[in-house]
């Protein structure tokens, strides 16, 4: 009897032995590839190592498949992204386009797998709408560019879009209207009020990132003018743009993902491409960092 304690003792200070280590595993951010803050507010990190989210103040990593994920977007109803899968899982090679509906524990294929991967994907938070670039033809995408889907990637449709112009950098998808989408260029920003089909530009500085507020009202967009980067909050349909102070970035790198809290409507965060994030409660007008060059900052 005394043995069968023993034993049952060592099995469980091993397990929990093992809960500690993998808790105080540091997470080191080599490649930053998304940005999204999920339904309850959590702010996620897509990453070359996983999903990481800022919770309670303390940097974790969420539970599931440690996926090199590339093109990332989350929605009310769940998360979705694209890449590579890590090595040793079930599945291998190329993603495709996968979706969540528990936080990245566990993912559902919607197409391409082991086919084709995408670095550009947008969700709509509320409708249905999916957009993606294709950088080369596969088995559903008979061309590369821009293609959406309304159903989950049962179907998919190129937009061959007119009069967007440029190397593309970031993709949006309108909270709310699934026929609004927006695309940052190496020409500029553009936007499209039809699925794609044809696009006005915005500004002609090169742009690095695209975001629609979660009010439905308003477009963010990054440019940078090979000096340095700028963060401009314009209103849809033609109105007033407004430029917002971004902090001081070393070396001054451009945004490459922008964010916004579905619970606190106020808070945005802000990745750049020397992989540190910035994050903002008074609505970008003053900011804090917490993740320096691949490194998280917990909140003391």
């Amino acid at each position: 009897m005394q043995k069968a304690k023993t034993m049952i003792l060592a099995v469980s200070f091993g397990f929990a032995a093992f809960a500690a280590a993998t808790q105080a595993e540091p997470i080191a951010l080599s490649h930053i590839h998304g940005l999204a803050y999920d339904a309850s507010g959590a702010l996620m990190i897509a990453s070359h190592e996983g999903l990481v989210a800022l919770e309670d103040g303390r940097w974790v990593r969420r539970p599931g498949p440690r996926h090199d994920y590339l093109g990332f977007a989350a929605t009310a109803r769940g998360l979705y992204s694209s890449g590579y899968a890590e090595a040793g899982a079930k599945a291998t090679g190329p993603l495709g386009v996968m979706r969540s509906r528990d936080g990245g524990r566990s993912w559902n294929e919607l197409g391409l797998a082991r086919e084709a991967q995408f670095t550009l994907l947008a969700a709509s938070w509320n409708a249905s709408a999916v957009y993606l670039w294709s950088a080369e033809p596969n088995a559903h995408m008979t061309q590369p560019g821009l293609h959406r889907t309304f159903n989950d990637g049962r179907a998919w449709e190129v937009a061959e879009p007119m009069g967007l112009e440029g190397e593309p950098r970031a993709l949006a998808a309108h909270p709310e209207a699934p026929r609004l989408v927006a695309v940052a260029t190496s020409k500029g920003v553009f936007e499209s009020v039809d699925a794609g089909k044809s696009f006005t530009q915005l500004t002609g500085v090169a742009g690095s990132a695209v975001f629609y507020d979660l009010d439905g009202e308003h477009l963010w967009y990054a440019v940078h003018d090979g000096r340095r980067a700028r963060l401009a909050r314009a209103r849809l349909r033609a109105g007033p743009m407004v430029w917002r102070a971004l902090p001081p970035m070393e070396k001054e790198p451009a945004v490459s993902s922008i964010a916004q809290s579905p619970a606190v409507r106020t808070e945005y965060a802000v990745a750049t491409s020397a992989n540190s994030v910035y994050a903002s409660k008074d609505g970008a007008r003053s900011w804090s960092q917490i993740v320096d060059r691949g490194a998280p900052i917990n909140e003391r």
